[in-house]
């Protein structure tokens, strides 16, 4: 055999297994898996407070490490508009963070982002609802259905359930499931499988339909979140 034909079969060969890890990462649903378990690879934060191990995303304050701003692990290799997110999150009981999307980030403050929140905390009183950091802030509480427009405080038209019946549905100092849908102006919390908060936003001024994605560690004395199995869906 001639090298050109060896080379060939080698590159034919990387090709396979590019294609393998491809397929290997997609769920049956479309889904792509964004975070390996291993690195931060296509994401960036402040390893101050961010670090990957055992397989998570681990966002930590301590009385070594304290924190004057919130601060994110941001996803660098796209700007979703329309899609769907699935994550396992575990958060410590005096914890505070949560999942940033259609978001920018701002110029003065690095890791900062500003933008629509699948809110998450420890005591699981925000949990679930729609909050815009540095921004309109709270959009639907857990169990509402709100309307947004322009210049006025959020319009309740629905009620998914009592926040505290809601509430129950999560699970104190273990692991739960969170699902973001995004389509359009259309935002949808799921928690554990149960819709949390529903949003239409119809203020085309303040309004985003792209933007980063990234996970908060809130201004705290201490806390403890960790992310794992990231799943994303573009539409």
């Amino acid at each position: 055999m001639n090298q050109k034909n060896i080379f060939r079969i080698v590159i034919a060969i990387c090709l396979l297994g590019n294609t393998h890890v491809t397929y290997a990462q997609q769920m049956k649903d479309g889904f792509v898996k964004i975070f390996n378990g291993k690195s931060m690879a296509g994401w960036e934060a402040d390893t101050t407070f961010w670090k990957v191990k055992d397989n998570s995303f681990v966002g930590e304050v301590t009385p070594q490490t304290p924190i004057k701003t919130n601060t994110f692990l941001i996803y660098r290799e796209s700007l979703p508009a329309d899609f769907e997110l699935k994550a396992k999150y575990r958060i410590s009981v005096d914890g505070n963070s949560g999942i940033n999307y259609r978001s920018e980030e701002l110029p003065t403050i690095k890791y900062a982002l500003k933008g629509y929140q699948a809110d998450i905390d420890g005591g699981n009183v925000y949990t679930g609802q729609n909050y815009e950091e540095r921004g309109r802030g709270f959009l639907a509480k857990r169990g509402e259905i709100a309307l947004l427009k322009t210049d006025t405080k959020p319009t309740i038209t629905g009620s998914l359930g009592n926040a505290d019946s809601l509430k129950a549905k999560i699970k104190s100092n273990d692991w739960n499931d969170i699902h973001i849908i995004v389509k359009g102006n259309h935002m949808q919390h799921y928690i554990n499988g149960v819709l949390m908060s529903e949003v239409t936003d119809e203020d085309p001024e303040k309004r985003k339909m792209s933007g980063l994605l990234g996970f908060q560690v809130h201004v705290s004395k201490t806390m403890k979140v960790e992310y794992r199995k990231v799943f994303l869906k573009e539409l």
